[in-house]
């Protein structure tokens, strides 16, 4: 199912630089919310770690996967909970008035979210080529969109109120 003709003449599709913009500040937004988690959980082990006289090889075997296993379920969340929600968008596509929709022009769900995030992997792999599917595709949709059954659309009047 995609969206009518009638809607369709009215949407506007989200082009590849829009996008580029809007992922950088959603970069910035979850590097300004993992430096304060990442710095209070390295003090935490570096504590622990010196109370139980642990060696460093140890704390770091620990705590990087940890760390790691942090940063992906922030970033998923980030992803997946604000373009789900109300806003439909990120920080970063909310500032630059995109929504992100199933192909009906609905709001998505928090699975299809999630389907959309991770199919993300997919469209890094070949230096970012399923990203540069956004300039040859009508819809301009990225290879996790296609994937997704999404559509990153501009805000539209009805939307933005």
């Amino acid at each position: 199912m995609s969206i009518d003709a009638t809607a369709a003449a009215q949407v506007r599709y989200a082009g590849f630089w829009r996008r580029l913009v809007a992922f950088v500040i959603d970069t910035l937004t979850v590097f300004l919310v993992l430096v304060p988690v990442a710095l209070f959980h390295g003090i935490v082990f570096g504590i622990v770690g010196g109370v139980l006289s642990l060696s460093e090889e140890v704390v770091d075997s620990v705590w990087d996967p940890i760390g790691v296993g942090v940063g992906i379920v922030v970033t998923w969340l980030y992803f997946a909970v604000l373009e789900s929600s109300e806003w439909q968008a990120t920080c970063g596509k909310r500032a630059l008035g995109l929504v992100v929709t199933d192909l009906a022009g609905q709001r998505i769900g928090f699975v299809r979210a999630t389907i959309r995030h991770f199919a993300k992997i997919l469209s890094s792999v070949f230096a970012g080529a399923g990203f540069l599917l956004i300039a040859g595709t009508s819809q301009k949709q990225a290879l996790h969109d296609g994937i997704a059954k999404t559509l990153v659309v501009r805000r539209s009047r009805q939307l933005a109120a």
